[in-house]
């Protein structure tokens, strides 16, 4: 970066609203409670701040960077827009009948949730595509209008905002889909229109369904957030461009982030793994643990050769416990992670069994835990922290509130002390130990279903409430290193400003490897590259002459035959020839056994999905040497807190981060304060000080110096 450079990144979460400011080689940070009725005042709101710490003029900002979670809240709460669906006839209740699974194979009342577009709102054509493309029923203009003038004239007066369509097998070919749009806007041209064709090219219809369901139902809300936040920030003073960050870990223009808002939706949590692949790319780690906790959510992810693990659809707005399978399912590029509701707000109670639960409810920003003052009186693990010592009313970090410790002793004596019979304090010991197990379980199913043995990996810490919990979560999963970074507190909102310009298109192709036809095959990844260009292209303002630096990443999801889901095998960016088919086989085959630990004779290979990933190149980055322990720091404060390796309230030592020198060891019991966060060591943690500002932790009783001396 140049030393002129001043960039700003805005990330809006469910609890606090982090926004960050680089120019140069310095970085101003804040964080501010997240007003949910206008997200983008609470964004001006940091920008402000972060500006005048920073003593600059906002008409010099060259990018401002978004991500936000208004798209899931809209979702979730089912605040988007009044949405209809059409699709073929026959299929009007797809979306309804979902995959005829059960999340919960033995509970007898299991309800499934309620599909986001509401039966009376579904609407067929009879037009047909078969699985080849071929057209098998005619798409009928006059049968279109029909039902064009039946969507525009409801008789209950309440016009729709928004239409998805989808129809079947349109992923292969879309004509009915684009000439029905066309048809649509020409009656109606204000409507909001999403095609399944465009939004999700994928097979699986109910899946396929449900995200155009979602793009169109989210479409509305977010091209009006989207187009208000840049007007103010032009009024503001600034006059650079708005770039979002999307679920794939890229970035995009406005324009492509208000016509596929879908693509939004995990935009927080994708540039936390970006920041966790920076930084391990800086200490040449290629095997890591992202551990995100924030006020709302906690989020993990594995991060192999400095790169996130990355899928073709996950779920949002689960249902049940958050179990696999309750919640919407979205089929769009995204970086693969498992969340869970267990952040600083998430709420605590007893349940019928006399158990602590935690989660998945938060608090959020509004009333917020009890002891911010704003109205909150259910206890959350930000309260417990508070109680066992670990976070304190004279170094919180957030600006505006000033935690108020009576409020959540009473609030954990209200609702988990009295009713187990038990000390706030005890009470509190729970609250925390609960949070972190089912944080550890979720990274151990996490891992498991990627094949991984976690206690290989590296954690890297972040959010406002990850470096406080992190150090309990490697005792539980036995991993070795800890890294909590600089600006850990706001580590999401620094990640925006990491990530590539990048978009991925994605298409369902179905071809066996024993009949490949290798011609077909390289038209079909040349179209997708040139897909996915033409949004990198737009993004980067048309700038012809920097296309040819485009990193080409290129995927094809493969499986056996009969088998139902497929995995990813990469590819080279090399052009098939006829061996291609041969070369895919033997490609998969590895990639299967490395992923189940054997592969299976006899059987044929089929590929399924294709994708090509179009992104600026990635930096380089200076490596990191690890630094060895040069001096011992006690610091001039104790603080009563509570130890899970002695199980008592021991004095451990508060130090302030920014008064460490590289090469400075704190011995655990300890806390390290900073703005925006804390770092809690055990007992039995050490942590040191390294070049990049780093916090390396490891076990006392490890050698945490398998370095080399800086």
């Amino acid at each position: 970066m140049t030393s002129g450079t001043m960039r700003i990144g805005a990330d809006v979460g469910g609890t606090f609203t982090d926004v960050v400011l680089e120019t140069g080689e310095r970085m101003f940070s804040t964080k501010v409670l997240t007003t949910y009725d206008a997200p983008e005042d609470s964004v001006l709101d940091g920008v402000r701040t972060v500006v005048a710490e920073a003593g600059v003029n906002l008409s010099g900002l060259e990018t401002f960077i978004h991500g936000t979670t208004l798209a899931t809240n809209a979702l979730i709460g089912r605040t988007g827009a009044r949405t209809a669906l059409v699709t073929t006839e026959g299929f009007r209740d797809t979306i309804e009948m979902r995959t005829e699974s059960r999340f919960e194979q033995y509970d007898l009342n299991l309800v499934l949730p309620v599909p986001l577009v509401e039966r009376r709102d579904r609407h067929t054509l009879g037009e047909r595509v078969g699985a080849d493309g071929r057209v098998l029923r005619p798409f009928d203009d006059d049968e279109a209008r029909t039902l064009i003038e039946r969507l525009a004239d409801r008789p209950d007066g309440h016009r729709y905002q928004a239409v998805a369509v989808g129809f079947i097998h349109s992923y292969v070919n879309g004509d009915h889909e684009r000439r029905f749009r066309d048809l649509l806007l020409e009656r109606m041209p204000d409507l909001a229109v999403s095609i399944s064709s465009e939004v999700s090219p994928q097979m699986r219809e109910f899946e396929r369904f449900n995200t155009v369901c979602a793009n169109a139902y989210v479409q509305p809300l977010m091209a009006s957030y989207l187009r208000n936040l840049e007007e103010r920030l032009h009024a503001a003073g600034a006059t650079c461009p708005v770039y979002l960050m999307h679920s794939g870990g890229g970035l995009v223009d406005v324009d492509t982030a208000a016509r596929f808002p879908v693509r939004l939706v995990e935009s927080g949590p994708a540039g936390g793994a970006i920041f966790a692949a920076d930084i391990a790319a800086r200490h040449g780690l290629d095997a890591v643990l992202s551990y995100d906790m924030g006020g709302t959510t906690a989020k993990i992810c594995l991060v192999e050769d400095q790169t996130p693990r990355t899928a073709k659809t996950f779920e949002v707005a689960r249902t049940h416990r958050f179990n696999k399978g309750s919640g919407m399912p979205i089929s769009i590029p995204v970086i693969e992670m498992i969340e869970i509701g267990a952040g600083g707000g998430s709420i605590a109670g007893v349940d019928m069994l006399g158990q602590i639960r935690v989660g998945p409810l938060s608090a959020g920003s509004e009333p917020g835990p009890a002891a911010y003052g704003l109205g909150g009186t259910r206890p959350t693990v930000t309260d417990a922290n508070l109680i066992l010592g670990r976070l304190s009313v004279d170094s919180f970090g957030a600006p505006g509130i000033d935690l108020v410790k009576e409020a959540a002793r009473t609030a954990l004596a209200d609702h988990v002390a009295t009713p187990l019979e038990m000390d706030v304090e005890t009470a509190a010991v729970g609250v925390t130990e609960v949070v972190d197990e089912n944080m550890a379980n979720a990274a151990r199913v996490h891992a498991v279903e990627n094949g991984k043995d976690v206690s290989r990996f590296t954690m890297i810490a972040f959010g406002g409430g990850a470096p406080l919990h992190a150090g309990r979560l490697c005792e539980k999963l036995r991993v070795d290193e800890l890294l909590v970074p600089p600006g850990a507190g706001v580590g999401s909102a620094i990640g925006f400003l990491r990530a590539p310009f990048a978009y991925e298109a994605l298409r369902s192709h179905y071809v066996a490897m024993d009949s490949f036809d290798h011609t077909v095959a390289n038209l079909l990844l040349e179209d997708l590259a040139d897909e996915a260009s033409a949004f990198v292209r737009s993004a980067l303002g048309g700038t012809g002459d920097l296309i040819p630096l485009l990193e080409v990443e290129r995927c094809v999801f493969m499986r056996y035959a009969g088998q139902g889901w497929e995995i990813p095998v990469r590819l080279d960016n090399e052009h098939f020839d006829h061996l291609g088919g041969e070369l895919l086989a033997n490609r998969f085959e590895k990639a299967y056994e490395e992923f189940f630990g054997r592969a299976i004779d006899g059987l044929g290979v089929e590929a399924i999905g294709w994708s090509v990933r179009v992104a600026t190149p990635r930096p380089a980055v200076d490596r990191i040497a690890r630094v060895e322990p040069r001096r011992d720091v006690v610091g001039d404060r104790t603080r009563r807190i509570y130890d899970t390796v002695s199980g008592a309230v021991v004095d451990a030592a508060v130090l302030d981060r920014a008064t460490l020198a590289v090469g400075d060891r704190v011995i655990g019991p300890a806390v390290i304060v900073e703005d925006q966060t804390t770092t809690w060591l055990t007992g039995a943690d050490q942590a040191v000080l390294q070049a990049d500002g780093c916090l390396l932790i490891t076990r006392q009783d490890a050698d945490p110096v398998d370095a080399e001396s800086d």
